[in-house]
């Protein structure tokens, strides 16, 4: 029989493909999600616990990216699963390594809904006995924190759990820190001797400002079955949104660092602004109530060394009081300067005179040692090269376009 084409009503246009990053993710949801997402495509109940058990696996422990390395799954299930979600990683559009080993991977995460790609970065910084890696939770950020370059960089829109979660998983794909894939599928990977042992988020953003999905990325990332992160080697870092820090403690129970840099609100209201919405007193009165603090378990405070603003033995005085009864320690950071700014790193004698004296007051008080610099990886440094470079290219093309419309005439 032949089709007759009404002229009633327009053609029904054909189905248009489905780009890979239009497709929903499977990373990033939490079992109920993963659950909940394959009995929509149509996975039958009494198999579903079972299917999630199996992906769980392949994406956590295994790391594939790939749904035909699942095995164990039924060429049928991962066509299926191909059809409706995606489980591939960011695009890697550039990638550095210092000449201290440090690696910063400039990464690509497809548009969402009407909005545009965008990119982050993140840093891995390898130690003796450890590797760290330093994650972003935001595109850009709120807080214009006047001695951070990467404030100066307004922020664009929050990171879903599975870009957080990604930037962990892409590492240790770059690292070769998931079985090979010939691994037997029961094979769980050793929890000594990866090179991604910690995970700090203290890339771009301010991780509490996107509290959600910081909380789902990171309780996938410490679960037991899957990543197996100990939560003791997972820190989150804030600059001081008081209401959520309690809830870090009691919902997500990672170790807590807070981005103080002053002993004084007028300093503090300067360096970090937030600090105007939320002063000293409320966020050590929220630091002394944090979940699960002793001893064991302290908070670390994080102090950028300002040579003539906050670096003298007055300051060091003043951090010792202000601390009093919070079991913490110091991290002393030396400055990283970046063009345009008006502070200099305090000199290296004051430094170590201001680490000794926290130190005699019975507070551990390491001088963090800057890495990355080369590569503009150093804390406080994020993505603002990317961004500089970009700028560069935009004006040299503009340029160009002005010089051969100038050749046509």
């Amino acid at each position: 029989m032949t089709d007759i084409l009404s002229l009633d009503r327009p053609a029904r246009p054909a189905a248009r493909p489905v780009a890979l990053s239009e497709m929903p993710t499977l990373i990033g949801l939490t079992r109920e999600e993963m659950g909940k997402a394959l009995a929509e495509v149509g996975v039958a109940e009494r198999q579903v616990k079972m299917r999630v058990s199996q992906l769980w696996h392949w994406l956590y422990v295994r790391g594939v990216s790939d749904f035909d390395h699942m095995t164990n799954v039924s060429k049928d299930m991962r066509e299926m699963l191909k059809r409706h979600f995606t489980i591939a990683r960011p695009e890697i559009v550039d990638e550095q390594i210092s000449t201290d080993g440090t690696r910063k991977w400039l990464l690509r995460f497809p548009a969402r809904g009407a909005g545009r790609p965008v990119e982050i970065e993140t840093v891995y910084i390898p130690e003796e006995g450890r590797g760290t890696l330093c994650i972003s939770s935001q595109v850009g950020c709120t807080l214009t924190c006047s001695f951070c370059h990467t404030g100066t960089q307004k922020l664009v829109r929050n990171l879903t759990a599975e870009e957080i979660l990604s930037q962990l998983l892409l590492a240790r794909d770059r690292l070769g820190d998931f079985p090979d894939r010939d691994t037997p599928p029961g094979t769980i990977a050793p929890a000594e001797g990866r090179k991604v042992s910690n995970v700090v988020m203290m890339g771009m953003g301010e991780p509490l400002y996107n509290f959600e999905s910081v909380k789902t990325a990171l309780l996938i990332a410490t679960d037991g079955d899957g990543l197996s992160l100990s939560k003791r080697r997972v820190t989150l870092s804030t600059s001081g949104i008081v209401p959520e820090i309690y809830r870090t403690g009691a919902e997500i129970g990672v170790m807590l660092a807070i981005s103080l840099h002053a002993v004084r609100d007028d300093l503090r209201d300067m360096l970090v602004p937030i600090n105007k919405k939320y002063p000293l007193k409320d966020l050590m009165d929220a630091c002394r109530a944090y979940p699960g603090l002793s001893n064991a378990r302290r908070i670390t405070f994080e102090y950028v060394m300002l040579e003539g603003v906050n670096d003298s033995l007055e300051d060091a005085k003043e951090l010792v009081k202000l601390l009093k009864g919070v079991p913490a320690k110091i991290n002393l950071i030396p400055f990283n300067p970046w063009p345009g700014t008006n502070y200099q790193c305090s000199q290296w004698e004051q430094i170590e005179k201001f680490a000794d004296f926290i130190n005699a007051a019975g507070y551990a008080s390491p001088i963090r040692t800057p890495r990355g610099r080369d590569i503009l990886a150093a804390c406080g440094q994020l993505k603002s090269e990317s961004e500089r470079m970009r700028k560069v290219d935009r004006m040299a093309f503009e340029a160009m376009m002005i010089a051969n419309h100038g050749a046509d005439d």
